[in-house]
């Protein structure tokens, strides 16, 4: 299973501690010094059933410095995809790929159910 978190960001370390309290192994990536790649983002949305404005941090500076809230709407699925994989801190985070297991944020609950 595949973490991927921002490990200065609170929801991750909540998110770690919650995976460390119910032993789920897991391999941490730091999703700035190693962002999703196109293909990967690519494959975890093919594989998630997430929409894609989900995979973004929305509450983040960067988003909201490049005003993504208005251009999103106008841009192809593979733009999005390709702006994704520019900058670790334009994802949304944490990011837990486990299988065909795609999750994004922590919500306790949902993981509970997915990950138990």
């Amino acid at each position: 299973m595949l973490f991927i978190c921002y490990p200065k960001c609170s929801t991750c370390q909540k998110a770690k501690k919650w995976l460390d309290e119910h032993n789920i192994k897991y391999t941490e990536r730091h999703i700035v010094e190693v962002n999703p790649t196109y293909d990967e983002l690519k494959e975890w949305y093919g594989k998630g059933g997430l929409t894609l404005k989900k995979f973004f941090n929305t509450s983040g500076l960067l988003y909201k410095e490049m005003q993504l809230k208005d251009k999103l709407p106008t841009m192809s699925e593979e733009e999005q995809i390709q702006l994704l994989a520019t900058n670790g801190m334009l994802v949304k985070r944490p990011l837990v790929v486990n299988g065909d297991t795609v999750l994004v944020g922590f919500k306790e609950a949902e993981w509970a159910e997915k990950l138990n």
